[in-house]
Formats: structure tokens, sequence, C-alpha cells
């Protein structure tokens, strides 16, 4: 029989017997009975010292209590007995006081001042313990380890405390060790009050409660925060996602140098959290930094600190935030960061019963009796949101609000999820951080202007500026959008999904680079159209095309001589033998090769990157651009849009590009698989991977699986024929669209002969509908369309030199715009090569699609647009910006004006955090 495993305890003597399996670890059944009987009996004396010491210093609280004295009088004595308990008692215990001390608004000034003493005025260890510690941890005497070592600590928390120590030639490190004994006293305290929970279960009032399920769920997170190797990958996690941030500064671990019980650091200089007063930074903003990069942690990377504390923090004196403790970290799935921002969204826009039904479907793990009368708990806990959100926001609590709405809750015996306990733990002690760092502070403005900065919608702030100033500049532009909305919808541009377009932007005329809308306002556009222009708008070869073709009737459902040519035009751009269909879009190119790789591979299911958008099918759109599920490494499908079909959402798999899982998990689904499709070069990210993209070919052509590209986008725009060429890796089956139309919608699969000929007739009916798969489309290869395509493709194969012009351009429009944001201090992510880049504001360095939006200013990326348009410059809000041939260096050259000029404005009226 298999037997489950866990990792050694690494924490084990010298010298004691391990019995372990050939992979380095126990069986699990023998690493319980190992740790039982290690800390066994240390749950027996810890239970020993809870009823005893409780005894005492509840009798000492309880006389003071009674005692004749002034209230002042008592406050002082109970905080002192207070703190001297959570000391006696433990680790555990002290984590309850350096919460506490956060806390100014809950406890009498004197508490918190007294539970202040657990950030620094705890005892070290001997140095007889310390340096056992140190031995164990690196089995050979510590001058051996470092040039120096500081025996006198610099800092003592309730967990470990912090030397300073120099590494062979000078490097200076902080060297945090964990306190002798630590470890064990952490188990044996959570196993005490596990029990103890358990034991209140025996009652059904606190047993509806369910707190023996929750303490199991966080009481793992309380005793790893003794293994240093975990806390140092979740530095290394949490230096990366604050990469390149403006103020927060993260050491680096030296993982040479770390162990299970010793974490080295590089050694930064600052000032104690708890003393914000030593910094000369105005105290209002240094507040205001705080709470911005705990919310970061929370809304934006999912993974922030259960206990921010100030111990945890130092100051520096130009106002940066030196982040320190990575021991008690809780994390959000991409689920419920959605939900948390929708609800808070929702409280914003004080849609109170949309906010309730996301409270409940975000943080509610079992409804209760809610079920019984939703209508009623309904309006009481948008009461409670109403008062809190609205009525008394300028004296935000963070307590009060969970407080009150875990009561409601409470009433109507329904349980919170673990995620909504910790995150409530988070934001208590954070909030009271930032309270104490300024009194004054605003939190619930803060938390808005926090929020209005990365929500995907128009600011009343900004929308007003715009009012102003875009609004009486357009007002044919308004006046047909009005008209439009009676009769049509226009979900690309006037009505676009998600991301609104606020002011319209009506085209009457374009030509080259340049776009003139109806009020007669002259753009250099930035979008060509979301790729087919790649010639320019109006080029004179591809204009005489049409005009021809449509002289000659406009062919449609018939065979003629443009659609001939366009179809072996593009064969000829791909390996030799390829075949062509012809289609109405790169939607519906996609469509054709996914229902070719099943009718030829005669199975079923299809895997698709995350992130990667292929058109606006059901299958097309799961996990694209904007929802995620799942861990990063190993996916989970989730719908693109309402209306599509749950089935065919579950049945796709879902995978990361560049990730080895993904090839693993495709090697184990490869019976069931008829295609892996992907976008090669996506356009999020502006690159491909070239050593990716040739494993998953030989893995495809391994297990029979029918590989797409699908160069909708990038095919005859990044080079002639697309990114294949570029890579040197070659699909079976690639679809292509945008370009190959000439400006006119068309779309087309290419690939091997044997795949493509699964849709050729066997010339037998009832042999074709049991072999063959069936594409079609009435206006595929029409006349006018192929023509137009034919023409593009004939003017890009006779000037090759076109792709190097857009290289050379894309390099000097990035180079430009990259030296504009960083003249200004601003942080801006500029993408791109081949004529297809990006830009955003976002001090992140994202790997995965997903976490585009981690730092991203949303606010500030939306109003680009607008700014833009001030100066004659046209971009999408969406920000996937494309190069053509028309556009000149002296275009780009104003372009890259325009964004000095707007960057400055954007300064000026506040959009960038300060």
């Amino acid at each position: 029989m298999a037997c489950t495993t866990v990792p050694i305890d690494h924490g084990t003597r010298p010298g004691m017997a391990a019995a372990t399996d050939a992979d380095g670890t126990q069986p699990a059944a023998l690493h319980r009975v190992r740790t039982m009987l290690r800390y066994g009996s240390r749950a027996v004396l810890e239970s020993g010292r809870i009823v005893a010491w409780t005894a005492v210093y509840g009798t000492r609280a309880g006389t003071v209590a009674l005692g004749r004295r002034s209230q002042e009088e008592k406050d002082v004595a109970l905080s002192g007995i207070a703190r001297s308990y959570l000391l006696r008692m433990g680790p555990l215990y002290m984590k309850a006081g350096q919460v506490l001390a956060t806390q100014s608004g809950l406890l009498p000034k004197r508490a918190t001042d007294e539970f202040r003493g657990f950030f620094s005025d705890l005892p070290p260890m001997s140095r007889r313990d310390l340096a056992r510690t140190l031995d164990r941890a690196y089995q050979r005497p510590v001058e051996e380890v470092f040039e120096t070592f500081d025996w006198r600590p610099v800092a003592v928390g309730s967990v470990a405390e912090v030397h300073l120590a120099t590494l062979p030639g000078g490097r200076r490190v902080a060297v945090k060790v964990v306190k002798r004994g630590v470890r064990e006293r952490l188990w044996a305290s959570g196993r005490v009050l596990a029990a103890l929970i358990r034991l209140g279960d025996l009652v059904p009032a606190v047993r509806r409660l369910d707190g023996s399920a929750m303490f199991g769920e966080i009481r793992p997170l309380l005793v790893d925060q003794c293994d240093m190797l975990r806390e140092a990958r979740t530095q290394l996690r949490c230096r990366d996602n604050f990469a390149r941030h403006p103020y927060v500064r993260i050491p680096s671990p030296v993982l040479e140098r770390c162990s299970r019980d010793v974490l080295v650091m590089d050694y930064m200089d600052g000032v104690p959290g708890q003393f914000p007063e030593g910094v000369s930074f105005p105290r209002g903003r240094l507040a205001q930094r705080l709470m911005d990069t705990f919310y970061s942690a929370v809304f934006f990377h999912g993974f922030y600190h259960v206990d921010p504390h100030p111990g945890n923090l130092l100051f520096t004196q130009d106002g940066g935030l030196v982040l320190l403790d990575f021991g008690l970290f809780g994390s959000l799935t991409e689920d419920e960061k959605w939900d948390l921002a929708a609800f808070y969204y929702a409280c914003i826009r004080k849609e109170w019963d949309v906010a309730v039904d996301r409270l409940t479907k975000a943080f509610v793990v079992q409804a209760g009796r809610i079920d019984d009368d939703p209508d009623t708990y309904r309006r009481q806990m948008a009461a409670v949101l109403r008062r809190h959100f609205e009525e008394v926001a300028d004296h935000w609590s963070t307590f009060a609000f969970f407080d009150d709405a875990t009561r409601l809750l409470r009433r109507y015996r329904a349980r919170v999820t673990t995620s909504f306990s910790l995150l409530a733990i988070g934001l208590l002690t954070g909030e009271g951080f930032v309270s104490q760092t300024d009194p004054d502070i605003d939190v619930w403005a803060n938390a808005r202007r926090f929020t209005d900065r990365f929500s995907p919608y128009m600011s009343a702030e900004v929308q007003e500026r715009f009012d102003r100033v875009i609004v009486p500049a357009i007002p044919e532009s308004f006046a047909l959008r009005r008209r439009a909305a009676e009769f049509l919808v226009a979900p690309t541009h006037l009505d676009r999904f998600v991301l609104p377009s606020a002011y319209p932007l009506v085209v009457d005329s374009a030509e080259g680079c340049r776009i003139t809308d109806v009020d007669g306002r002259t753009y250099i556009d930035l979008s060509c159209g979301y790729g087919p222009h790649i010639l320019g708008y109006g080029h004179p070869a591809v204009a005489r095309a049409i005009a021809d073709a449509a002289m000659r009737g406009g062919v449609n459902a018939l065979g003629n001589r443009d659609e001939l040519a366009l179809g072996e035009q593009i064969a000829q751009a791909f390996p030799e033998g390829s075949k062509v269909i012809l289609a109405n879009s790169g939607t519906e190119a996609v469509v054709m090769a996914l229902r070719l790789a099943r009718a030829h591979t005669r199975r079923d299911r299809v895997a698709k990157f995350e992130g990667h958008y292929h058109g606006f099918t059901d299958q097309g759109m799961v996990s694209g651009w904007f929802r995620h599920r799942g861990d990063k490494a190993r996916p989970e499908p989730i719908q693109g849009s309402a209306g599509s079909q749950h089935a065919v959402v579950e049945n796709t798999l879902v995978l990361q590009l560049g990730e080895p899982a993904s090839l693993e998990r495709i090697a184990e689904h490869a019976d069931e698989l008829a295609a892996v499709i992907l976008e090669p070069m996506p356009a999020a990210m502006a690159a491909f991977d070239r050593p990716f993209l040739t494993a998953l070919r030989e893995l495809c052509t391994r297990k029979g699986i029918v590989l797409v590209f699908d160069e909708v986008v990038t095919g005859f725009r990044v080079h002639y024929g697309g990114v294949q060429h570029l890579a040197g890796v070659y699909p079976d089956l690639t679809t292509l669209g945008k370009v190959i139309g000439g400006g006119l919608p068309c779309g087309a699969v290419v690939g091997r002969g044997e795949v493509i000929d699964a849709a050729r007739t066997t010339r037998d009916p009832f042999l074709d509908i049991e072999t063959k798969g069936f594409v079609g489309g009435t206006l595929s290869g029409n006349s006018i369309t192929a023509a137009a395509g034919l023409a593009a493709l004939q003017e890009l194969e006779r000037d090759p030199g076109v792709y190097e012009r857009l290289r050379a351009r894309s390099a000097f429009l990035r180079k430009g715009l990259l030296a504009e944001a960083d003249h200004l201090g601003v942080p801006c992510d500029v993408k791109g090569e081949h004529s297809i880049f990006s830009i955003t504001f976002d001090y992140a360095s994202p790997r995965f699609v997903r976490d585009r939006l981690s730092g991203s200013n949303m606010k500030a990326n939306l109003a680009l647009s607008y700014y833009f348009r001030q100066h004659g410059v046209y971009v999408p809000e969406l920000h996937t910006l494309m190069l053509g041939d028309a556009h000149a260096e002296d275009d780009l050259a104003e372009v890259v004006a325009a964004f000095g000029a707007v960057l400055t404005e954007m300064v000026d009226d506040g959009l960038f955090a300060h």
C-alpha cells in the first residue's frame, strides 16, 4: 500500500534515529507518532500552565476590578496584569497582545501603550540557547559562517530575534533566529486551544460557530511561522510582487545561509514602525502609504500579512517602507479577490442589495438560516453596510464593521470562511497601525482613494475633468452615440464590454496613420483597427483592388479567381504542403480549427492557455482576459461572460504558458485531447517563449495532439506568415485574420494537408457526416475581401523591409515613452516589439497574464486614452497598441512628445501615488 509522506523534520537532533523513505521523507504515520512523542508532554504541561496561570492572573484582575481605586488606576493595573499574563503564556498569546497594541480606538490608551511592549521589550534567548540553535542550523562554528556576528539582538519578537552580522566579504546582513522552544510551545498551545474549542462545541450555540473547523485551518499558519525556509520563500514572493515599487522595499534573503531555524537577509536601516515621529516624512502621507501597501497585497497580490503590526516594518526618512517579517501570511484565491473587489465597488456605488449578495457569496461558507428568510437578511445586512460605508464612513472602523456583520451572520447561524476571518484580523491590525501612524487619517476616504485608483471605471474627479474638456469638443460624436443607443449595441467600441468608453469616437475618415472624427478632430491612430491596417488606412493598392473587385460584381458562395489567389498566397507563406480554408473572421477560423482537430483525432477535449483570447465563442473566452481561477501553475476553467455553456467551459483544460506543469498536464490528459490552442505571442505580454513552444511541439507530436497557433493578431504582422517563423516552431494548424483581409472581414485556417483535409468531402454523403468536419460560410472567400487581402499580402511580400522598419519604430517608440516616464518618475511599463505593444502604469513585473493587474493603476491606464486625445493621439482604452508602416518616425516623435505632456498633466492631477 502506498504511504502518504511528509518532509522530514530537519529540526531533529543529530543522532536521533529517523526511518525515512528513499526520497528523503518520513511516512506520515511515523512522522505523526514522532511528533506526538516529541511534543505530547509539552501539551500536557501547557494545559496545566494555562489553567494555573489563568487562575492566578484572573484572581489578580478580579481583585483590582473590585477594589476601591479610580478607573484610571484600575486601567493601569489591569493593563499591566494583562500584559504579564500574555507574556507568561507564550508566543501564541503575545501575538494577541501585538494585535491589541494597534487598537487605540478599541482599548484605553494605557492598555495599548502597555501592549506595545510586545513589539520591542520581549525577553531574548540566553546566549547559550542562541549558540545551540546556530550550531544545530549550520553544523559548524558561527565564526566559520559569518565574518562578524553581534550576539546582542537588535530586535526581539514573540517567535524570533534578530542579530546583525557580516558575511565573508563584508556584506551586512540581519540574522533572524527562532527562539529555542517556541516551536514546541506554539504546537502545544495550538493543541490545547483546539481541545478547549472542541470542549466548547458540546454547547449547541457554540458548536454552530464551527470554531473547531476554523481553528483547524488557522493553526498550521501559527506553527509554520517558525519555519524560516518557508518564510524565505514567502519573502521572495513578496519581493517579486513589489518589484519596482516606488517606496516599498523588501530585503533579499541569502538562501544559502538560511535553514529551518535561521533566516539571513540583507540588512536595511530604518526607524522602527512604532516610532513614526522619528521620520521627517509627513505623517499623513506615511499613513496613506502604509494603507496602500497593505491594500495592494490584499486586492491585487491576494497574498497579505495577517499580522502587519509596527514591529514588522521600518520607515525610512524619505518615506520608504521596509517590510521585514513574512511569517504569518494569508492568501485569497482569484475568485475571492474578484468577489472582494466587486463587494467594495458596490459599496462605493451605494448599491446595497448588490453588495449584500456579493458579500454573502464571497465569505459565507454555511448559510444557516439565511435561506429561510432571505429578504429580511438582505435588508438587515444592507442596513449594516449603509451604516458603515455611508453614515459613519468618516469615522470608519474595520473592527466595528466586521463585528456588526459577523454578529448578524451569527444570528442567522451562518459561518464565515476562514479567509474572511484572517482578512478581518489583517485589516484590523493593519488599519490600527495606520491610525497610530496618523491619528487624524480618514481611513474610509483613503480606502476609496485606493479603490478608485485601481477601478476599471472612471472616477468622479477624472470624469469631471474630461466632461469639461472633451464633451464640448465632440458634440456630433455624442449626438450620434445617443442616436445609436436607440437601435444599436456596439460591444467593441460604443458599448465596450467590461471597459466602457466614456467618450465616443465616431470616425468620419482615415488615411495613412491618422483618423478624423465627425467633429473634425484628427488623431495619430495607435490601434490600426486592432491590427488589420498594417499598411495604413486607404492604402492605394488595397483600395484599387477593392474597387476593381466590386466593379466585377462582388461574388459570394461561388468560386472566384480572387479566392483562389488569396488561398495560394497564404499557403505559400507556410511550410510546404500547407492547405487553407477561408473564413469570415478570426473567431470563425478558431471554431473551424478546433472542429477539424476533433474530426481528425476522434477526441473531444481542448486545452487552452490562461489569458489567451480566441474569439468570442464560449470556449475561446474561457479563462481569458478578465477572470481567472485556481493555482497559477494549474489554472481552472472559468467562463468569460454570461451566457457561456457550462459544459463547454468545464470541459476545457486550462494551462499556463511557460509552466512545466502545463506540459505534465497535457501528457496526463493526452488520450482525451484533440487540440492544444494558444497565442504563441500573447498580445498582453508582447513576447514569445521559444523553448516552451519547442517543448510543446514535441509533446503534441509524440501524443498525436493537434497543435493550433492562434495568429489572428500576429499573422503577417510580426513577420511574413507569423510568430512561428520567428520562433522556428510550426504547429499543425494556424488560425489567421485581421491583416489577411486588407481591412475587410476575413479569417483562415492553414496547416498540414492531412488535418485540413478533414473538411474535404469524400463524395459519399454518409461517410462525410460520419468522418468529416463541416465548415462553411456564405461570405467566406468572397471576391471583394479576397482581393483586398491578396493586395495587402502582395505588398508585404514585395517589400519585406516593412518588418524591419516596424521593429525599429517599435523600439524607437518604446524607448521614447520609457524615457518620458523615467524623467517624471512615473512607474510605467512599456512592453512591445514587432509593432505590438502596451502601456501600463505598473510597479510589478508580471510573469503571467493574470498578474498584469497586480499593482496596475487602472484609473491612470483608462484616463491615459483621454489625456492623449487632447494632444491629437488616439489609443484605445484596452491599451493593446499597434503600429503600421504608415507611421513615420516624425509621427512617433510627436507621440513621444505628447506622452511627456500627458504624463505631466496626470502627475499634476494627482493620478499617481505619492
